[in-house]
């Protein structure tokens, strides 16, 4: 009887997961066509103004024409906002910046997608609930709508988080091809802010994230920033250990007076050496790292090939000859 009262509540369960997921597949679909579509405008494009301004606006959230539904979500981010200190405001944009999302009213609508999901879930698994399965206990109604509610409440940290992870890891990957262009730049004899600008708009199809944080950079030193700040700013908003280190070898070399070429190309060649010692370290944690599948498995599954028709034939050999 216990099983057949919960049939129902678990069929309103996979509809509203079925639901779920057909509306993330057409979000990715229209992002993805967005996507091309940009990635097509940029190829297209003749003028390198023109694809930074491109660029920098399909980054923010918010900038530019802001269509009614951002705007309500603005609306309820600025009343359901717990507010904080200015420190930790500045933390707040900082987690912002390094997931991609610069525009100003980000925060505000990170809280009004938070609030509006905290109601809409439960509501949206509650009323089909209520209204196409009757049987339904209202004790397991009330947990699943408890568990929609922090569902929606726990899952825009969690697309935050995996956005961040994401772009971290586009970063790492394009940091190599950015120093060796960089040190090619510098040994042309190019200044360090013109071969930043160059190198920037060289990456700008191949690794389009980090080509707009060098931009970013730049921009910050034609208005006037100090080159320290502006290198310490690039650093914050990448988190990257890498970076910190390519940003506090070009802070001493500016400050010391040193030449910027020798010691890029110092860095270059000990970087390289450092990647292929982490790339060393990963081949060898890889056996280790397969005693797991196979004991759990690979090797059942053997054994049960190799001794299963051996124990079938003791069995019937000793149980019914």
């Amino acid at each position: 009887m216990l099983a057949d009262e919960n049939i129902p509540f678990f069929i309103a369960s996979l509809a509203f997961v079925v639901i779920c997921l057909l509306c993330l597949g057409a979000v990715m679909h229209v992002r993805g066509a967005r996507y091309r579509r940009a990635m097509i405008d940029k190829i297209r494009a003749e003028e390198n103004d023109w694809a930074v301004a491109t660029e920098s606006q399909s980054l923010e959230l918010a900038g530019g024409p802001q269509n009614a539904f951002v705007r309500f979500l603005g609306a309820v981010g600025k009343r359901t906002n717990p507010g904080s200190k200015s420190t930790e405001d500045m933390a707040i944009k900082l987690k912002f910046l390094k997931a991609g999302l610069r525009g100003k009213n980000v925060p505000t609508v990170f809280w009004g997608t938070k609030f509006l999901l905290v109601i809409v879930l439960p509501l949206a698994f509650l009323i089909p609930a209520v209204l196409f399965f009757k049987t339904v206990q209202s004790n397991h109604l009330l947990l699943g709508a408890i568990f929609m509610a922090l569902l929606g409440l726990f899952l825009p940290d969690r697309w935050l988080r995996a956005r961040t992870a994401a772009r971290t890891e586009k970063l790492t990957k394009a940091f190599p091809d950015m120093l060796d262009l960089l040190v090619v730049c510098v040994e042309a004899g190019m200044g360090l802010d013109a071969a930043i600008s160059r190198v920037g708009e060289e990456l700008g199809l191949s690794h389009p994230e980090l080509s707009l944080e060098l931009k970013l950079l730049n921009l910050e030193l034609r208005a006037g920033k100090p080159r320290q700040t502006a290198l310490r700013n690039l650093a914050s908003r990448t988190d990257i250990d890498d970076v910190n280190s390519l940003v506090t070898l070009l802070i001493q070399t500016d400050r010391f007076g040193t030449s910027v070429a020798q010691a890029l190309k110092v860095f270059a060649d000990s970087f390289r050496t450092a990647r292929f010692q982490r790339a060393e370290e990963f081949a060898a944690k890889i056996s280790t790292k397969l005693i797991f599948p196979l004991a759990l498995g690979i090797f059942p599954c053997l054994f049960i090939v190799l001794l299963g028709p051996v124990a079938i034939q003791v069995y019937r050999m000793f149980y019914q000859g």
